[in-house]
């Protein structure tokens, strides 16, 4: 099973609602803790991360807080990912570091596993912040040899 760990899941969760509350200048841990009903420590030790990896900007002071570095629609999916989990990869020799598989100079999939991972990186760069503050639905679209494949798109019916 590929799966997403727990903090990356939290971490799109305050992405989230820091984009859905974006035109609210400063969002700080404690009342972000309390919009997420996340635990104020999680909620912190993410938005360290997230703040480290660029995403994030901190404001000090008694008023301070935390902002997106960008407009929700221009930070992706992929990159809140990346930022809390590391490179996107399903296997380790899908990266860009070499070495990591005893089995990587002979593996006879090796070219394979790294497409893949392309595509699963391709399909979350797709998808923006801004769309995961409204509800999202799969949809499906035909290629050119009219072979059905699946998208993302809104319940209003704007397609990604």
């Amino acid at each position: 099973m590929i799966r997403l760990g727990k903090l990356t899941d939290y971490g799109l969760v305050l992405m989230t609602c820091i984009a859905r509350n974006h035109e609210r200048s400063l969002h700080t841990a404690r009342d972000l803790a309390r919009e997420s009903r996340l635990p104020l420590p999680t909620v912190s030790k993410l938005l360290k991360e997230l703040l480290q990896s660029g995403l994030l900007i901190s404001h000090r002071g008694m008023k301070g807080g935390y902002s997106l570095a960008k407009e929700p629609h221009d930070i992706s999916v992929a990159e809140i990912v990346a930022a809390l989990e590391g490179p996107i990869a399903l296997t380790e020799c899908s990266t860009d570091i070499s070495g990591l598989c005893d089995l990587e100079r002979y593996c006879p999939i090796k070219s394979n596993q790294r497409i893949i991972s392309q595509v699963v990186r391709g399909a979350l760069e797709k998808v923006m912040l801004s769309d995961l503050i409204q509800p999202l639905q799969l949809t499906a679209i035909k290629d050119a040899r009219g072979n059905v494949v699946p998208t993302i798109g809104f319940v209003s019916g704007r397609m990604q």
